[in-house]
Parts: structure tokens; C-alpha cells; sequence
């Protein structure tokens, strides 16, 4: 479902999504395309509490670690040309879905449940995938959060059978018609 931006033309672009659908990689590329800046708030969880967010997870548990996400976010909020890479659970909150939203332009990077399996076993650092049967916590995971990444979305792109560069494009294009730089006819 597509949500319309609000009448003022957002100011950053801001990607949700679960793990793997591309947040950090197509939003960087993204980032470069539009002449924005490109941050993460995981990365931004990272510096702050200067340590790897499985340490946080491990040391803190996840409730902790969900506070330094929403501190992270609410530090954007008056962010101005920027490409936000959030973390798989940043929509778990109403308000940081409220928060994103208010952010910019947010749009939920989907794929496949086998594609983003694929992409996320390469990765030992997912906390949320250390355990038992990690295909089996992916799948319930993306379930949980299907809908609340809908819900803090104006626009999901699907990026299961694009490469890379075709992931970019579209969504760069879906950006520039948010924000008005080419409008529909």
C-alpha cells in the first residue's frame, strides 16, 4: 500500500525494512545519486555507545538497545538532505514510526523470504539470528513486522529480483517524485 507524502516535500529519504533488503547498500548508492549525505542508525547506535550492537544486545538486551535506536532517530529529526538507513527493528516503536515518518520520505525496502535468508546468513553479526533455527526466527520476524513497516512507509519497492543497480534507480526515482524534482504528468 502507498501512502502519499505529506504537501510538503520531505527532506530526507528514509529506508525501513528488514535485515537485508538492501537498507545500507542501495541507500548509500541512493545517497550519491541525489547529492545527499548517507547515515545509518545503527552505525549511529555504534559510535555512541562505542560498542558492536551484538555486544549491546548480549550485555544490555534488546530493550537497551532499542532506547539508543530511538535516540539515534529522534537525533535526525531536524536532519536536512540526507539518505536514513535504519535498523530491521526501528519500526517496532509507534513513535519511531512517527519519527520516521516525520523525517522524510520513507520507503520500506522489501524481498523475498529466501533472498533476504540468503543475504543475511553471509552476516554472523545479527543478533536476532543467533539462535537454533535461524531460518525459522527470520521467518517469524518478518511476519511480526510486515505490517509496521507498511505502516511508517509512503512507498515500498521490492527489491527481490533487482541487481543492485536497478534497486538504486528506482528508488532514486520514487525520491525525486516525493520530492517534487520531477512530478508526474
Amino acid at each position: 500500500m502507498q501512502h502519499p507524502p505529506s504537501q510538503e516535500a520531505p527532506k530526507n529519504l528514509v529506508l525501513v525494512g528488514f535485515m537485508g533488503s538492501g537498507k545500507s547498500s542501495v541507500g548509500r548508492l541512493a545517497a550519491k545519486a541525489l547529492g545527499f549525505q548517507f547515515t545509518d542508525t545503527d552505525q549511529i547506535v555504534v559510535e555512541r555507545a562505542g560498542r558492536q550492537i551484538s555486544d549491546i544486545f548480549e550485555t544490555d538486551g534488546e530493550a537497551a538497545f532499542r532506547a539508543l535506536e530511538t535516540e539515534a532517530i529522534e537525533s535526525l529529526v531536524h536532519m536536512d538532505g540526507y539518505v536514513v538507513s535504519t535498523g530491521g527493528g526501528a519500526v517496532l516503536s509507534e513513535h519511531n514510526r512517527q519519527l520516521l515518518r516525520a523525517l522524510g520520505f520513507v520507503v520500506c525496502l522489501t524481498a523475498s523470504e529466501d533472498i533476504l535468508f540468503e543475504r543475511v546468513a553471509r552476516n554472523s553479526k545479527r543478533p536476532l539470528l543467533q539462535t537454533e533455527n535461524p531460518r525459522a526466527t527470520l521467518s517469524k520476524l518478518i511476519h511480526d513486522r510486515s505490517a509496521l513497516y507498511q505502516a511508517a512507509a509512503h512507498h515500498t519497492l521490492d527489491t527481490t529480483l533487482l541487481p543492485q543497480t536497478a534497486a538504486v534507480e528506482a528508488l532514486v526515482t520514487a525520491a525525486r517524485q516525493a520530492f517534487a524534482w520531477n512530478p508526474l504528468p
